[in-house]
Order: structure tokens, then C-alpha cells, then sequence
């Protein structure tokens, strides 16, 4: 299974993800090229191959009208990116914040009319891009987490969520980036390490708040988190969204044979290298534990074992089955053999009593390998098959749906043979 493990001993921005995920690129000049074309107005993206502390890496750079703003001041800290409740546009000084550096400030003390964007602004603005769909979406959603979040932390609703408009393209191409790039590299899973969120304070618009800041604290609920020795912000909003958004799993980095490895620097510098870092490789499939419920029986009718069958399948059992078998005087018998979690012991051992004449059952705790699943939707001259496909262990397959099968062979008056070889035609014409 290709596992995308995604390494946040630093934290994580979103600059510092979409540099890490670029690194597992073969082209990497085919994304900053498409970046480039999205029609984001006055913004441009680059990717810059530099060492720190020995090691080479990729730093991102978000130019604003041919422009990359850089912090001010190094001896604070804040957000990379600013969220406030705001109704109008008004002339004010403020303290301006963006993605790419995950523990600075940046304060504009001089009075100007600021424009701000609202969360219907900003799916107007990432739906006009040039991006598929399933991008699109993955974005929004990133978005509205970060909304949620806010909204959340300042006691509003989400629709009074605004986002500065440098900040906010700023922000737009960190996000769209990062959901590309999981497009392009598509791994089956995503696992993401305990996020390192820094400690101390951060300064911000609304003043001087704790790390995590409470909108990080908010999404990254239910996620291992750790503050260590480094003070700063080291995640951002953005970033616990992004991770959030994209992670299977929050764990240690499993068993896996690495294939690419990718650093995505931040801009700050510390004592201990500032980056995401991103493994791309495969494991194995999780081998699981079942049980295995077996009983004989000699003194039932088939409709009965049938319904039995029905009611443990009905109830959450893996997989239910007869075997024929001979007892003791050549008595003609069936062993049914029930497969259910080890947590669904006692309901299906309950049910197999009630509904069936054994007077005792066997129980074999296993393990289990299995390929990994999905259905896909094949377009054919009779409409839309499902497609049941598995792969795993060097081996790939794939199998229609029998229940579609059957149908378009009685609206077309075919055999079901005729159907599937139509179909499997139909699917290699595609491949």
C-alpha cells in the first residue's frame, strides 16, 4: 500500500507542506507551472532548492504582485495567518500576518484602507480557479475547518469570519498547493507524526495569546500534540488544517520500505532544522485479528440454517458459511462457520444458541491478510457498473458487480456472461 508519512517534529505550515510534498515530484516544474496558470490575480508561486544545516531542501515563495512579504521583527511571534470577525472595511493600523514563516511578526504601523474576504469570497475566488473538482473541494474544506475553528475560538458565527486580502491569496495558494500535490501524488494512505506546536506566546491582532493559538488548539482536538523545548509557533492554523484534512492516521511512522523523502523548509531559523519532512513508500496491510465461530449441526432444515446465516450476517458478521460434513454413524451434517471481529464474540456466540440446535460452539482467534478494497464506477454502453478492485502484495484485480450485472442482463435480454465480457471489453478499450 503507498503510504504517504508526513513528519511534524517542527510543526507545520502550509508552505513548509506544499515544499515537502513537492520534493516527492519527479517534475517538480509541472506543478509551479500549473500554480502559475490557476488565475489567482497578481500571484506567483516558486520553489527555491537550498541547504540548511547541511541537508537540501525546498523553501517555498508566494509573490504578491511580484512582491514576498518578509517579517519585520524576528523577536515575536504570531500566526501565519489572520482570521478576525469583521463586518466592514475601515481605515486602521493593524499587525499583518502570513504563511511563511512559522514563528514571526509582521507589524504595519501606518493607517490605510484594509479589504478583507469573507468565506463566500473565498469559495467564489477557489472556484474560478483552474482545478478539478475533487481540489476544489479538498480546499474548501481545509477552509472551513480554519472557519470553524475561528469562529469557535472568537464566540461568532463562521459567516463573520473575515481573512485579510493579502493573507488570504497568500493562504489560497498554500492550500490549493498542498491539496494539488496530494492529487498528483495520490497515496492510498496518509499518516501524519505527533505535531510539535511550539510554546510560549504568540502576538497577533487580537493580542498576546498562548501556544498552540486557540484556533490551531481547536482543530488539532483528538490529534497528538507535543510543545517540547522550542519556543515560537511552530503550527499554524493553516497547517493543522491541511494535516487534519488529509490524515488516515496521527501515529509513529509504521514499518515501511521509503522510496522519496522530501524537506520542506520554514523561513525561520532555530537550532534544529526547521522543516516538514515527507516519506513516500509502501507497507504492508495491516493484518487483522477475527474470530472464528464454528458449531455442527445434524437436526436442522436448510431454511433454517439460512435463516440463521442471514440474521449473524445481518448483525455484523465478516462472513458466514456451511461446510457438508459426515458425524459419528455416517450422519449426514453441516458445520457452519461464522467470521466476525474479536469485540463481536459474545453477540454472534448469542445468536448462533438462539437461532440454531447446537449445544456448544468452537472459537479460533486468527489473523487474517487482505488485499485492499474500493469501488470504482465504470461508464459502459448500458450506463454506469460498479467495479469491486482489490490490490496488495504485488497483485491488482478488479470484478463488476454482480447486482448490476444481473439487471442490465434483464433490461437488455442478454446472459449475464454476455454482459460481464461487454463490460470487461468495455473497461480494457479504457485502460
Amino acid at each position: 500500500m503507498q503510504t504517504l508519512y508526513l513528519e511534524c517534529g517542527m510543526g507545520a505550515a502550509g508552505d513548509m507542506l506544499t515544499a515537502a510534498l513537492l520534493e516527492l515530484l519527479p517534475d517538480r516544474s509541472i506543478f509551479i507551472d500549473k500554480m502559475n496558470a490557476l488565475g489567482l490575480p497578481g500571484v506567483s508561486v516558486a520553489a527555491e532548492r537550498i541547504a540548511k544545516q547541511g541537508i537540501m531542501g525546498t523553501q517555498m515563495h508566494i509573490l504578491i504582485g511580484g512582491q514576498e512579504e518578509e517579517p519585520a521583527d524576528d523577536s515575536a511571534h504570531h500566526a501565519h495567518e489572520h482570521h478576525h470577525p469583521h463586518e466592514h472595511d475601515h481605515a486602521h493600523q493593524h499587525e499583518h500576518e502570513h504563511h511563511h514563516d512559522n514563528e514571526h511578526e509582521h507589524a504595519h504601523d501606518h493607517g490605510h484602507t484594509h479589504h478583507h474576504a469573507s468565506m463566500q469570497d473565498i469559495t467564489d475566488m477557489i472556484g474560478g480557479l483552474d482545478l478539478s473538482d475533487a481540489v476544489k473541494q479538498k480546499a474548501l474544506a481545509v477552509y472551513q475547518l480554519i472557519a470553524e475553528a475561528e469562529s469557535h475560538a472568537h464566540g461568532c458565527d463562521v459567516s463573520e469570519i473575515h481573512f485579510h486580502e493579502v493573507g488570504t491569496k497568500d493562504a489560497v495558494a498554500d492550500i490549493v498547493g498542498v491539496c494539488l500535490l496530494m492529487e498528483m501524488l495520490a497515496p492510498e494512505r496518509v499518516i501524519v507524526s505527533p505535531v510539535h506546536v511550539g510554546s510560549g506566546h504568540v502576538r497577533c491582532a487580537h493580542g498576546i495569546l498562548p501556544v498552540p493559538a486557540p484556533a490551531t488548539a481547536y482543530i488539532l482536538r483528538g490529534v497528538p500534540i507535543c510543545t517540547g523545548g522550542i519556543r515560537g509557533e511552530l503550527c499554524t492554523p493553516t497547517g493543522a488544517a491541511l494535516l487534519k484534512a488529509f490524515a488516515d492516521e496521527f501515529a509513529p511512522m509504521p514499518v515501511m520500505r521509503i522510496s522519496q523523502t522530501g524537506y520542506g523548509f520554514g523561513k525561520k531559523e532555530f537550532r534544529r532544522l526547521n522543516c516538514v519532512r515527507a516519506f513516500l513508500g509502501e507497507i504492508d496491510a495491516p493484518r487483522e485479528q477475527i474470530a472464528e465461530i464454528v458449531c455442527n449441526l445434524d437436526d436442522m432444515t436448510g431454511e433454517e440454517i439460512a435463516f440463521a446465516q442471514e440474521l449473524l450476517l445481518q448483525n455484523g458478521a465478516l462472513d458466514v458459511f456451511t461446510t457438508p460434513i459426515l458425524m459419528k454413524k455416517g450422519r449426514p451434517a453441516v458445520m457452519l462457520t461464522c467470521l466476525c471481529r474479536p469485540e463481536q464474540r459474545e453477540t454472534m456466540t448469542a445468536l448462533i444458541f438462539r437461532h440454531t440446535s447446537t449445544l456448544g460452539v468452537r472459537i479460533h482467534l486468527c489473523e487474517r491478510d487482505m488485499l485492499t478494497r474500493h469501488t470504482e464506477q465504470a461508464e459502459t454502453e448500458f450506463g454506469a457498473v460498479r467495479m469491486k478492485c482489490a490490490e496488495g502484495f504485488g497483485v491488482k484485480r478488479e470484478k463488476p458487480e454482480y447486482d448490476d450485472l444481473a439487471r442490465i442482463a434483464a433490461e437488455q435480454s442478454l446472459s449475464v456472461r454476455e454482459v460481464t465480457e461487454i463490460v470487461e471489453k468495455h473497461r480494457r478499450g479504457n485502460e
